[in-house]
C-alpha cells in the first residue's frame, strides 16, 4: 500500500495500549524508546510477531536484536516522556472514538472495512479532493 503511494501517503501510528493487555503499556513504551534510535517498524514488528508471548525480558531482547544502545534505550522507555506520549496518544484516539485496535483511518476518516482496496479507494477518493 504504501510503495503505491510513495508520494501521497504517510502513515502515522498512535498508540492505545488497552488495560486488559497486561504488556501493551510497557510495549509501548518500549516502541517509543526504539523509535528514539530510528527503529520504531522494526521494533514494532517483532512485538506484533512476538505479541502472545511477551515479557519483561522480551523488549531487552528485541532491542539487542536491533542492535539499539540499550543504556538509551532502558533510559527512554521508563521516561515522563514516553508516558506523555502515550497519555497524549490515548487522548487523539478517544476523541476520534477509538475503542479498540488496531484502528485505521485515511485522512481522518474511519476505514471500517479494512481491505486493501477499500483503503485504496479512501485514499484516492482523499487525493481527488485536493
Amino acid at each position: 500500500m504504501l510503495e503505491q503511494n510513495a508520494d501521497t501517503v504517510k502513515i502515522v501510528f498512535k498508540h492505545f495500549p488497552l488495560s486488559f493487555h497486561a504488556q501493551a503499556q510497557a510495549a509501548s513504551l518500549a516502541s517509543i524508546a526504539a523509535h528514539k534510535q530510528g527503529k520504531f517498524w522494526q521494533y514494532h514488528d517483532l512485538l506484533y510477531e512476538n505479541h502472545k508471548t511477551l515479557t519483561t525480558q522480551s523488549y531487552e531482547t528485541f532491542a539487542t536484536q536491533l542492535g539499539l544502545d540499550l543504556t538509551a534505550f532502558n533510559r527512554d522507555r521508563q521516561s515522563a516522556q514516553a508516558r506523555d506520549q502515550i497519555g497524549a496518544d490515548i487522548n487523539i484516539a478517544k476523541e476520534a472514538g477509538v475503542s479498540g485496535t488496531p484502528a485505521i483511518f485515511v485522512n481522518g476518516h474511519r476505514v471500517n472495512q479494512r481491505s486493501l482496496q477499500v483503503i485504496q479507494s479512501m485514499i484516492d477518493a482523499e487525493l481527488k479532493k485536493r
